[in-house]
């Protein structure tokens, strides 16, 4: 069976209603190497059938060549439906015209429109290219304005580094849906509540456009230490509490982790959400041991 590149289906012909789906994220290979380990990612993950599977940019751009290639191959090789991530880092509106196309005649329709952030400082002053975009709205126009593509966006349970305060982030993720996103995946965070706020934030302005929580499965220190550094908050108290004695037995901080991932899956599937995009960073056994703990069906998690 081949899903992937059918312009006919998109990530919300993928959602069940009443049920919650799972999605996962990948980074496009470096290298040979890279590339033999993210396909062996790809293949494990194949056999539990997630919903659709994003494939990152890297910073500036550089690796948008790799992107589109691993993207495309999902489409032509796997049963997989790819979702490629678009940024508006280093690249003029033409130059995103093109790419745009180049993933389309490649049977990729459905795309992740992000700014993007500073290359070598997400925190850095963002500067944008001179003859491109300024602001993800920006983008999510040019995409709509270029073909039949379904449109995701990024939102921030912890707001954007960049926002003033929580209105105006909220401001600015409903101003992305209403240009024309479909759906939006969120930044992780480590507790249920700031996401739970975030939908609420959107609803009470009338934007019920499916909210995709971004959970990091949490398996070393450093996985946790970069879930701070992504997040821009410190690691809940809670949490460090239970992790923290950990960090010198790499078994039990690994099985502390997945507990934790798995209870904060559990609680947003109680809460309804529509599907769980998982951050793979190219390795997949944790996602898998997650996925069967919350008991998996056909691409679709059980409730709970």
């Amino acid at each position: 069976m081949t899903r992937g590149g059918s312009a006919a289906t998109t990530v919300l012909d993928q959602l069940r209603p009443e049920r919650t789906v799972f999605s996962v994220e990948f980074s496009p290979p470096r290298g040979d190497e890279d590339e033999q380990e993210l396909w062996r990612s790809i293949r494990e993950l194949e056999q539990l059938d997630p919903a659709f599977v994003s494939v990152t940019y890297g910073p500036a751009g550089s690796s948008r060549r790799r992107t589109l290639r691993t993207t495309s191959r999902i489409a032509r090789e796997t049963s997989l439906l790819p979702v490629a991530h678009l940024t508006g880092v280093g690249h003029s509106a033409d130059e995103l015209q093109q790419l745009i196309a180049a993933h389309g005649a490649e049977g990729v329709h459905n795309v992740l429109a992000i700014r993007g952030d500073p290359p070598g400082d997400p925190s850095a002053e963002w500067v944008p290219h001179p003859r491109g975009i300024r602001h993800a709205d920006e983008l999510v126009r040019l995409v709509r304005n270029s073909g039949d593509y379904t449109i995701g966006v990024a939102a921030f349970p912890y707001m954007h580094p960049s926002s003033p305060d929580v209105d105006e982030d909220t401001r600015r993720v409903v101003n992305k849906i209403r240009t024309g996103a479909d759906f939006a995946i969120s930044q992780v965070f480590l507790q249920a509540d700031y996401f739970l706020r975030l939908r609420d934030r959107l609803a009470l302005r009338g934007c019920h456009a499916p909210l995709f929580p971004g959970v990091m499965p949490i398996t070393t220190p450093r996985v946790l230490d970069t879930f701070a550094q992504l997040s821009g908050v410190g690691v809940p108290d809670s949490i460090a509490e239970r992790l923290d004695p950990l960090r010198q037995n790499p078994a039990a901080f690994r099985a502390e982790g997945l507990q934790l991932t798995t209870e904060l899956c559990q609680q947003l599937i109680t809460e309804g959400v529509p599907g769980i995009h998982f951050f793979t960073l190219n390795r997949t056994r944790a996602v898998r041991e997650i996925i069967q703990n919350l008991g998996i069906s056909r691409g679709v998690l059980a409730s709970v």
